[in-house]
């Protein structure tokens, strides 16, 4: 079984319209972005994961952003999903977003050259 009961999708033409959305996503219900990918022509896809409730709300809200600031193209929303549908994802979408650095990263200080 998946670690999260929900994927949700929301594919744009752009990047403007993408950010809209990732960033009307997290606001709008307690979900995470898992990936950011780049389909083709512009395409480009805002995935996030949480409960299905979330999800949902967080997919209408990214729909709603991006058509507002460009190009919404379609959504979709995955509840439960098996964990081999998580790895297509993980595998076969070409991430135009690292991923972010583990907490103890950046609290680490980073060490500095120079004389002593």
């Amino acid at each position: 079984m998946a670690e999260h009961e929900a994927m949700g999708f929301v594919e744009t033409q752009g990047l403007v319209a993408a950010i809209e959305a990732a960033d009307a996503m997290v606001k709008a219900a307690r979900v995470r972005i898992k990936t950011v990918g780049n389909a083709d022509a512009a395409l480009i896809s805002v995935i996030c994961e949480g409960d299905l409730a979330a999800c949902a709300a967080a997919v209408d809200a990214g729909k709603a952003a991006a058509a507002r600031v460009g190009d919404f193209v379609c959504s979709n929303l995955i509840a439960r999903p098996d964990d081999d549908t998580e790895a297509l994802v993980a595998r076969h979408i070409d991430t135009i977003m690292p991923p972010r650095p583990a907490a103890e990263d950046k609290a680490a200080p980073k060490a500095r050259g120079g004389k002593s």
